[in-house]
């Protein structure tokens, strides 16, 4: 069984930066999908990013792209998020998500079968 644990969320003004992780431990399958959703207030969680753990293969919501950048630290067992050029709409409580093949990057919500608690982002204009 695989557990995901998120951290790196905090508040921030707009036009700064934060890098999320997520430390992923109890797998023994070397490939898989992984992705970080988000979900604000009364909204629909949505998928903000996802890559696939073997080769170099990226998805990025329109909404993200030139801003984030997805990766990962297969030594540390560790996905990433960084995160720039903030915007308040960036606010969300962000959840990492696993899959496991045949699996997509850009899977939707109910594709992942694994997910962690979340960590909150806060942007203020």
């Amino acid at each position: 069984q695989m557990q995901l644990v998120e951290s790196g969320g905090g508040s921030v003004q707009a036009g700064g930066s934060l890098r999320l992780s997520c430390a992923r431990s109890g797998y023994t399958y070397s490939t898989h999908c992984l992705g970080w959703f988000r979900q604000a207030p009364g909204k629909e969680r949505e998928g903000v990013a996802g890559i696939y753990t073997r080769g170099s293969s990226t998805y990025y919501a329109d909404s993200v792209k030139g801003r984030f950048t997805i990766f990962q630290d297969n030594a540390k067992s560790t996905l990433y998020l960084q995160m720039n050029s903030l915007k308040p709409e960036d606010t969300a409580m962000y959840y990492c998500a696993a899959d496991l093949p045949p699996c997509s990057p850009a899977g939707r919500e109910s594709d992942f079968a694994y997910w962690g608690q979340g960590t909150q982002v806060t942007v203020s204009s």
